[in-house]
């Protein structure tokens, strides 16, 4: 390539990134969704996510006019989306559920306890990210960052899930490639404590899974203890923010429903939608006028086969506006089996 050859082709790279600038709302529209699985896996909270990417536009527009093209606009935005989201976690403790807090397993009779004070991690709509992105923000994998400082949670974002090279990630974070390679290697020991990387995380479910979530939903409508604890793994097991009790075992998770959530027969309708590239369900309870209000939002993760390994129920009514879900219910409202899922 010669000089002028060379010229050329930056100068037609930087009219390219120059009119990607230009329409700003096209921009924002274009990268919205893929910024949004990136910050919710940084910070592990829908709320804050969606404020980090306004954020993140907002600073990319008051610094479009010193854009000089020396990287794509995707991989510009990505780098001031990492810095907000560090400068967002400092001093701030991690968001985890109750499983990951280390105290020991629950028993059905014990009593039930609450903390609002703990920034506990939510789930994330798939209608609010890429598709190419729910493998990397199944519940698990973004539960299992939030046990990592912020800056080794960012290398292995940008190395592992994004695919940068060292040297990308060191300019992003104004860092070295030593210290970069050196946050990547602690990142992947700590997980690995945990036995969960990217590449470990299920992706594709049996075709039983439709079946078996109908059997799900119908065992909670009939609120069938039995068919229930056949639909969980042996050694399954439920936690529920913002209580701090979490079960293991798939008795000990019927026998949990069964004494301590309120409802009975034909008073826990569940309309299906999806979290996390995973199962979901809001679940709604009935009132004494009859009608259902939510209650409370469970994301399943699915063992192989027709099996759920682990339930995650978010007591938590806001997430139904955020997943699309009403906000109550008709009296006679009665669930379908095989519907499809609502989505936010």
């Amino acid at each position: 390539m010669t000089e002028t050859d060379a010229g050329t082709t930056t100068t037609q790279a930087d009219q390219r990134a120059g009119d990607e600038l230009a329409d700003f709302d096209a921009l924002t529209g274009r990268y919205q969704r893929e910024l949004m699985a990136h910050c919710y896996r940084m910070s592990g909270s829908v709320h804050e996510a969606e404020d980090l990417v306004q954020e993140t536009f907002l600073r990319a527009w008051k610094a479009s006019a010193s854009f000089q093209g020396r990287s794509s606009v995707r991989t510009w935005l990505y780098k001031i989306a990492t810095n907000v989201c560090l400068t967002n976690l400092e001093s701030k403790p991690r968001r985890p559920l109750p499983t990951g807090l280390g105290t020991a397993d629950s028993a059905p009779a014990d009593e039930l306890l609450e903390d609002h004070e703990v920034p506990w991690l939510e789930p994330i709509p798939d209608a609010a990210v890429e598709v190419a992105e729910r493998d990397t923000i199944r519940l698990a994998f973004v539960a299992a960052l939030q046990h990592l400082p912020a800056r080794q949670r960012a290398v292995l974002i940008l190395r592992d899930v994004l695919r940068w090279s060292a040297a990308e990630t060191a300019t992003a974070l104004d860092t070295t490639t030593a210290a970069v390679n050196s946050a990547l290697q602690r990142a992947h020991a700590h997980l690995a404590e945990r036995g969960l990387t990217p590449d470990t995380v299920r992706t594709d479910l049996e075709p039983a899974k439709q079946q078996m979530l109908d059997a799900y939903l119908e065992a909670f409508w009939r609120k069938d203890i039995d068919r229930i604890v056949q639909l969980l793994t042996y050694d399954a097991t439920w936690d529920m923010p913002p209580f701090l009790n979490h079960y293991r075992g798939a008795p000990a998770i019927g026998e949990l429903i069964d004494s301590k959530c309120p409802g009975g027969v034909a008073d826990m309708p569940m309309l299906p939608t999806t979290a996390n590239g995973q199962p979901a369900f809001g679940l709604y309870m009935r009132q004494p006028e009859g009608h259902f209000e939510p209650f409370h939002l469970q994301v399943l993760q699915m063992a192989s086969g027709d099996k759920v390994e682990h339930v995650t129920a978010f007591f938590d009514r806001r997430l139904f506006a955020r997943f699309g879900l009403p906000d109550r219910l008709p009296a006679d409202y009665v669930p379908v089996p095989g519907a499809p899922p609502t989505t936010g």
